[in-house]
C-alpha cells in the first residue's frame, strides 16, 4: 500500500516513487507513440518523411534562393538534414513535453500519480523519432561517403543535451499552461521563432561581428555546432560555447523541474 505524504526532502522530486511508478511511466510512453501514429494514412512513415521535407525545403530555401554555402565538400541536403535531426530532437521534447499536462486532464483530476511522469513520459517517443532520423541520416552519409571520425562518439552527448533542454523548457511550458492557457498559443510561435533563430540549415558566420555575437547567445547553437562535428567533421565548437551551451541545458533542466514540482499540488485544482 501506497502511503501519500508531504515532500520533505531538499530534491525538487522523490526518485523512490517515481521509481515505484516504473510501469505507469513506460505505460504513459508507448501510449503517448502508438497514438500520435495510430489514425493516420501512412503511420510511422511520418517520422521518416517530416525531417526529410524539412530538410529539402531549407536546402532549397538557403541554399538555393538565399545562396548561402555549407561547408566545403558536404551536398547542402545532408548539411540540413543533420540540423533537422538536431532540431527534432529539441523540438519534438519541447512539443510533447509542454502538452503533457493539458493532454492528460482527467488523469491529474481523478487519479493520483508522480505528475511528472507525463512530462518524462515523452522522452521515449521522441527518443523514437530521432533513432530513425539518424537512420536516415546515416544512410545518407553512407551514399556521400562522409566520416567524422571518432567525434562521432560525442553524438549521443549532444543529442543528450539537446532532450534535456527540451525537457526543461517543456516542464517550465506546461506547468505554466495550467495556469495560464496562452502559452499554448505563444509556444508554437515562438518555437518557429527559434528554428530561424537557431543554425539548423546554416553556418555561424565566421568573426566577432554582431550577428556572430546574437547566434552565440543562443544556447543552443553550441548543440547544433557539436552535432554537426560529431556527424560531418566539421569545426569543433570553441570550449567555451561548449561550456555555456551545457551549463544552459543543464539550468534549464533544472529550473523547469524545480517550477514544476513547485507547481505540483495546484494541478488537480487549477486544470
Amino acid at each position: 500500500m501506497l502511503t501519500i505524504r508531504p515532500r520533505r526532502s531538499w530534491l525538487p522530486a522523490d526518485p523512490r516513487e517515481i521509481w515505484l511508478f516504473r510501469g505507469l511511466f513506460l505505460r504513459l510512453g508507448v501510449r503517448d507513440l502508438t497514438l500520435r501514429y495510430r489514425q493516420t494514412a501512412l503511420g510511422v512513415i511520418w517520422v521518416v518523411l517530416q525531417p526529410l521535407l524539412a530538410a529539402g525545403i531549407l536546402s532549397f530555401v538557403f541554399g538555393t534562393v538565399a545562396g548561402l554555402e555549407g561547408p566545403a565538400g558536404i551536398p547542402y541536403f545532408v548539411f540540413s538534414l543533420t540540423g533537422m535531426v538536431a532540431w527534432t530532437a529539441f523540438s519534438q521534447m519541447l512539443t510533447r513535453a509542454s502538452g503533457s499536462l493539458v493532454g492528460a486532464i482527467d488523469m491529474v483530476q481523478k487519479v493520483y500519480f508522480p505528475r511528472l511522469l507525463l512530462p518524462l513520459s515523452t522522452v521515449l517517443s521522441t527518443v523514437v523519432d530521432v533513432g530513425v532520423s539518424l537512420v536516415m541520416l546515416g544512410a545518407s552519409l553512407a551514399v556521400t561517403g562522409i566520416w567524422a571520425g571518432p567525434a562521432i562518439l560525442t553524438l549521443p552527448v549532444w543529442l543528450a543535451l539537446l532532450i534535456a533542454t527540451g525537457l526543461g523548457l517543456g516542464m517550465l511550458a506546461t506547468a505554466l499552461m495550467v495556469r495560464f492557457r496562452d502559452v499554448q498559443y505563444i509556444l508554437p510561435v515562438a518555437t518557429q521563432l527559434l528554428l530561424f533563430a537557431t543554425p539548423v540549415a546554416y553556418l555561424v558566420p565566421v568573426g566577432a561581428g554582431f550577428t556572430t555575437l546574437i547566434l552565440e547567445l543562443n544556447p543552443l547553437t553550441g548543440m547544433f555546432e557539436g552535432v554537426r562535428w560529431a556527424v560531418l567533421g566539421t569545426a569543433a565548437p570553441s570550449a567555451w560555447l561548449a561550456a555555456y551551451s551545457v551549463v544552459a541545458g543543464v539550468a534549464a533542466l533544472g529550473v523547469g523541474l524545480l517550477v514544476f514540482t513547485r507547481m505540483e499540488r495546484a494541478f488537480a485544482d487549477v486544470i
